[in-house]
Parts: C-alpha cells; structure tokens; sequence
C-alpha cells in the first residue's frame, strides 16, 4: 500500500498545537527535508553511546526510553508517542554528544527524520524550533526529576500502588495483563522485591494476582497506599 510521505509530513505538523506554522517556508523545509519510515515493534533504535545523526519525530506508534544500571536492573525514563519527540536525541543533536540511554520501539512505529546538522540550523534560524526544543526540553526534565524523586524519596510498595493506579485507569478496567517483572523493570526494582510487595498488597485485601495478570480488589485503599508518604 503507496504512503502519501507529503500528506504524512503535513499531517503530522498539525500534531504541534503549542505552535503555529505562520510561515510558509517552515513547512516546506519541514516537508522537503524530513525522511518518512517505518520501525519494527521491538527494534533498538538508540543504543546508550550511540552518536545522534537524526532527530526523530514519531507520527504513530510508543517509544520506551530506558536505562540500566550497574546491577543489570533496568528502569524507564520515559516514553514518547504520537507527535512527539525525544529529547535525549535533541539534547545529543544539539551538543554533539553520545546518547546517554537505550531507546526501543514498542510498537511497530511510523516516524518522520530531520537530520541532525539541519535540526541545529533550523534551531538557529527559527524562533519556532527553538521554542520547541527548549518546550520538549522543559517537559522531560520534569518527567526524569519526578521518576528520580519517586526512586529517592518513595517507598517501593508505594510506588508500586501508584504505578498500579495509573495502569488501571489507563485500561479502564478492573484488570490489567502485565508481569511482574515488567513492574520491576518499569520502577527500576527486581522481580523478587516486586513480587514480594505485591504478595504484601494482595494480602490486604487491595489486589488480586494471577498468571500474569492482576485484579483491583479495592480502589480507594489501593489509591490510599499510593498517596502515602
């Protein structure tokens, strides 16, 4: 199936509400110099010290941004999804740096590629774009500082209840479909901590767990326990 790459590109500026293309001429350099393709689910498409030659704007699809530790645990940093971008690639295009982390495809992805030394002169030549990255810049950092406040100052069943909350909210159900060892590797725990706690939080009566799969028993105690201090 033929992908219209040009109404791709301009669909996809309408993704940035915070801005408005009043000129002509950034569209189409936006249109002339973006590269369109597709990225299989479960591609490492940014390895930690991997050199940041392109700027990549997701049009479809979920991106996970990780880390790993000296122990080998691994935690999430953050995500990025549809009309989003990533800014430890911007970071790294616009300082000449190696990227600091692991990015991978968790879906099958669409994306749209600036290459690097036209992203940094569009950066000076647009107030635009660089709006945009200091916009994209303010953003993560606080998403990377409240994952680094949780790590430091959170007690692992209380973030664990937090994670649980928002992961049941998202699915609009009762249930969710997830392993343990996926929480740990989303809180930057291991398998055994986690698996132990929420032994301890289905044990009061909170959850319900299964193969692979958790059940809420009782939200307003569940959301009690991911309020705590």
């Amino acid at each position: 199936m033929h992908t219209d790459t040009r109404l791709v590109k301009k669909n996809f500026l309408e993704l940035l509400p915070p801005f408005e293309f009043t000129k002509r001429e950034i569209e189409e350099e936006f249109i002339n110099n973006s590269i369109y393709q597709t990225i299989p689910k479960g591609e490492i498409i940014t390895n930690e010290g991997d050199t940041c030659n392109y700027l990549a704007f997701i049009v479809e699809g979920s991106v996970r941004v990780y880390k790993f530790g000296e122990t080998g645990r691994e935690i999430t940093l953050y995500r990025i999804s549809k009309g989003e971008s990533c800014i430890l690639t911007a970071s790294c295009v616009m300082s000449n740096k190696t990227f600091p982390a692991i990015a991978i495809s968790e879906t099958e992805l669409q994306v749209l590629l600036i290459p690097s030394d036209i992203f940094r002169e569009w950066v000076k030549k647009h107030t635009f774009w660089a709006s945009y990255f200091y916009n994209l810049l303010s953003d993560r950092l606080t998403d990377v500082i409240t994952i680094i406040e949780e790590v430091a100052f959170k007690k692992m069943d209380v973030r664990i209840a937090d994670f649980l909350i928002s992961n049941f909210s998202k699915s609009k159900s009762a249930e969710i479909n997830i392993t343990h060892q996926t929480i740990a590797r989303e809180l930057g725990s291991s398998r055994e901590v986690v698996s132990r706690l929420l032994k301890d939080i289905e044990h009061d009566g909170l959850i319900s767990l299964s193969r692979n799969k958790i059940s809420l028993l009782n939200k307003p105690k569940l959301l009690n326990l991911s309020k705590q201090n």
